[in-house]
């Protein structure tokens, strides 16, 4: 180890676990995305949306989402995550401030698609990266998935929020307050993200050795990234596999309401995020002992049968019962989550740390295009066959082409020239 790094590693306190959970509790407020199936339950009548028209401002907010991820990676990576994150968290409060003073669905597109799904990708680039480098690579699934987790518990506290908000005042009012709220909160959040110096070493992690022409590449430059097939297929499984999970979050409450007939949607939103959360730091952990890919396998699997259980829930089998519905959500959940740290991790490991921030931006426009595509299929498939079946039948067949993928994929092999 040289001199300069060992006095780097002297100096520097680690701020690793403050970090991790700062980055924990902005997406515990950016995850509000996911309470978007009670959120549009309780957009007016009068308003006049029908299922495909409720399913556009989810679906064009977690396409922007993606696509600034890519942005606002490069940024993070050149400007530090605390400026990156502040404005993450004013867009996302303007966009709900603008959302509660307007009716029409444009206007909602533009207000929580446009202007909150862009702020959430400026929040989520900013959360991870400065957490997982305080840390040494055997702890980078763990790491990952605890701050990721964040995202996927939000609709615990958030789902009866919303409710009770729109029950107690106003559906105007639920977004009025939780604009001003997530504003203050990632806002404040933000100022404590940090990451190491250049040259950290993490307690118990070797110095990297002087790489010379023929050696093995660690670091990809985004471009370099690009032109390998690992990429590509990394992509292709993160969209099957976060598409099929958004799907079903984008729809569960009209799910258990049109499909099953349990009026509590809101609360299998809630186990859902329970299972969301808890899969990330679940799948992370175990992707650390067994291995990204064994684990992907096993999300993608499982993925597809619960799926496939769950459209053969209704009111007069035991699937459609409320403790039934409330297994199923939770490991629905879980699997979909399990992706939110899986992809990260396994990102960072084959292309490197020094351009996580914007590496990683460019393999989560997979779960923005997943996302997008999918949760509008089941959307106009119900408007068209008043059921979701093609939809999760689609989504099936997908988690198992990707779970085939798996076998196939392996660290990219480039060399310094």
């Amino acid at each position: 180890m040289s001199e300069e790094i060992t006095s780097i590693q002297a100096d520097e306190v680690n701020h690793g676990w403050r970090v991790t959970f700062a980055g924990m509790g902005i997406n515990l407020a950016l995850g509000i995305l996911y309470t978007w199936s009670v959120i549009s339950k309780g957009i007016p009548e009068e308003w006049g949306w029908n299922e495909s028209d409720k399913s556009w401002p989810y679906s064009v907010a977690c396409l922007v989402f993606c696509l600034i991820m890519v942005p606002a990676g490069r940024m993070q990576d050149k400007m530090g995550p605390r400026i990156v994150a502040s404005i993450g968290g004013i867009l996302v409060g303007i966009g709900f401030i603008v959302a509660s003073i307007t009716t029409s669905l444009a206007g909602f597109i533009l207000a929580f698609g446009v202007l909150a799904g862009a702020g959430i990708g400026f929040g989520y680039a900013s959360a991870t990266p400065p957490a997982v480098k305080w840390f040494d690579k055997a702890k980078t699934g763990l790491i990952a998935g605890i701050v990721v987790s964040g995202f996927g518990l939000a609709s615990v506290y958030a789902a009866p929020l919303a409710k009770w908000l729109m029950v107690a005042y106003s559906f105007k009012t639920m977004l009025l307050v939780l604009g001003i709220a997530f504003l203050v909160v990632v806002v404040g959040l933000a100022q404590l993200l940090r990451p190491p110096a250049a040259g950290y070493l993490p307690a118990g992690q070797a110095a990297a050795v002087t790489l010379v022409a023929g050696d093995k590449k660690e670091d990809f430059l985004p471009a370099e990234m690009l032109k390998t097939v690992q990429f590509y297929m990394l992509w292709f499984m993160y969209a099957c596999g976060a598409g099929a999970g958004l799907m079903i979050i984008s729809k569960l409450a009209a799910i258990a309401d049109k499909q099953v007939g349990i009026s509590l949607g809101f609360v299998l939103v809630a186990f859902l995020a329970i299972g969301n959360g808890g899969g990330r730091i679940v799948a992370g952990l175990l992707s650390d002992k067994i291995g990204r890919k064994a684990t992907m396998f096993i999300c993608f699997v499982s993925q597809a049968i619960f799926i496939l259980t769950i459209s053969k829930a209704t009111a007069d089998n035991v699937l459609g019962s409320v403790p039934a519905m409330v297994i199923i959500s939770a490991l629905i959940g879980a699997n979909y989550g399990a992706n939110l740290s899986l992809f990260p991790s396994i990102t960072k490991d084959y292309f490197g740390p020094a351009n996580f921030g914007m590496n990683y931006g460019l393999v989560f426009t997979a779960w923005g295009v997943g996302g997008f595509m999918l949760a509008k299929l089941a959307g106009a498939m119900y408007v068209q066959h008043q059921s979701f079946n093609i939809a999760y039948f689609g989504a099936s067949g997908l988690l198992v082409l990707a779970a085939v993928m798996v076998f196939f994929v392996k660290p990219p092999r480039h060399t310094i020239e």
